[in-house]
């Protein structure tokens, strides 16, 4: 860790924080300078500041606003769609240090958590009270709660739990001039003033930086039921995820990989799932009757074309299937740089988005592997390129520009989990509209009137 006075920002905070608190050697902010998405930046930045606490961090924001430093707020680097990249002009605020529990009520069903909390730990947490933090991102193991509530991250139990603003109640935040601020409530209800709370949440560290959030805990359920149901074609099994709701069933999730996914599965960590079918749907039912909710599924799916439906016997072999699932993107990013989309369609429509993504990969010759949030119409189309490659190949991107035009004409969107960042902003005013944009900037403009926080991100 080397300590330069030679900026006049790393001169005030070595004289403002611990000599721990700062990363300024080239090889130690260089790890800093890209997330998860595969965006190459244009170099290592700056130098990385490592809060402990809010205090330390309103410093950092106080000296960097008034020098004019952009600054990147960054919890574990897991998103996907290039919101933590940094840089080399640019101080990245890394929050991971921040990371305790600094409340767990089980009589309110609420925790106040610090942002570098890591999302597993925080569900083990409450788990001792019998309670779960249930948006379930599949990157839960490493991603932490503060980049949850910055991309407003969605996850495997959406389509009964919601995403994670219908989990935030409260947010302690500070702003681009080092300004504390503090939102929402511990209250189940309250609707005093506008909702800067949910405004936030999402907002991908381009308004403030989260420093505390108090978040909803849920009762573990008393019963699951988990299935899994093999299809000819993706198709097919996307159809039949639609007549699932379509019938009443609230699945707690309903995930769906193609057969490129599953032989990148097999491959990764054995098994024969590709040779069992086409597609992969798996579905999760909870709560009191969740047993019989997951018959009446699987009779459903077998009704409307799965080839093999299979009931896992015990918790064990539930949790074998959805440790498939979050594997599945580890597995892809084996074969190659992969572009990790995030479309969403109205349910109704999931199908449909799946013909369109099957057609426009055989047009272009660029293979799409696809994975879907199936009961709430979220598709991951991941275009995987060459990782020696210097840029993704412009015929990948006509592929993803197409895929966003199909998903907007079938009433979708761009983004329905992982936030727009550096990867998406060219297509941005295309769902939007002008006077949307324009709205959305002059927000930024009295959070940030200086466009110093993550800038370039989001809008």
């Amino acid at each position: 860790m080397v300590i330069t006075t030679a900026h006049p920002l790393l001169a005030a905070l070595a004289a403002e924080l611990p000599p721990d608190r700062l990363t300024t050697d080239p090889a130690g902010t260089a790890r800093y300078a890209a997330d998860r998405s595969g965006f190459q930046p244009a170099g290592a930045p700056l130098a990385v500041a490592h809060p402990a606490s809010a205090d330390e961090t309103a410093a950092v924001l106080r000296h960097a606003y008034a020098l004019r430093v952009p600054v990147v707020p960054r919890g574990a680097g897991t998103g996907l769609s290039g919101g933590a990249v940094a840089g080399p002009d640019s101080l990245v605020l890394d929050l991971s240090r921040m990371n305790r529990v600094l409340r767990l009520s089980p009589e309110d069903q609420l925790a106040v958590v610090e942002p570098g909390v890591v999302t597993a730990d925080l569900d083990r947490a409450a788990a001792a009270h019998g309670l779960r933090y249930a948006p379930d991102p599949a990157s839960a193991a490493i991603s932490t709660i503060g980049g949850n509530i910055a991309t407003n991250a969605g996850g495997l139990r959406c389509a009964k739990y919601g995403v994670t603003r219908e989990a935030v109640l409260g947010l302690e935040a500070v702003l681009a001039d080092g300004t504390r601020l503090r939102t929402g409530r511990a209250t189940v209800k309250g609707v005093t003033g506008y909702d800067l709370t949910a405004l936030l949440t999402g907002s991908e560290g381009t308004l403030a930086v989260i420093t505390a959030a108090t978040v909803r805990l849920r009762p573990v359920p008393a019963e699951t039921g988990t299935l899994a149901a093999f299809f000819d074609t993706f198709a097919d099994a996307a159809a039949a995820a639609t007549a699932l709701t379509a019938a009443g069933v609230e699945p707690a999730l309903a995930e769906l990989l193609d057969g490129s996914v599953l032989a990148a599965l097999d491959a990764h960590q054995g098994g024969g799932l590709r040779e069992r079918g086409g597609a992969l749907l798996i579905v999760q039912c909870d709560g009191t009757g969740a047993g019989a909710d997951t018959a009446r599924a699987a009779r459903l799916l077998a009704g409307h074309g799965a080839a093999r439906v299979e009931t896992a016997g015990d918790a064990a072999g539930a949790e074998a299937l959805l440790a498939a699932r979050r594997l599945a993107l580890p597995a892809l990013e084996r074969t190659g740089r992969p572009l990790i989309e995030d479309v969403a369609v109205p349910r109704s429509r999931l199908a449909a988005a799946v013909r369109e993504i099957e057609r426009i990969s055989a047009a272009h010759g660029v293979p799409v592997h696809t994975l879907a949030h199936a009961a709430d119409g979220n598709l991951h189309p991941i275009l995987v390129t060459d990782p020696d490659l210097p840029e993704i190949p412009e015929r990948v991107w006509r592929a993803a520009d197409e895929i966003f035009t199909a998903a907007l004409r079938l009433g979708g969107t761009l983004t329905g989990e992982h936030g727009v960042g550096l990867l998406k902003r060219r297509w941005l005013a295309r769902e939007l509209g002008p006077e949307n944009l324009a709205l959305q900037r002059r927000v930024k403009d009295a959070f940030d009137p200086r466009h110093l926080l993550n800038p370039g991100k989001a809008l």
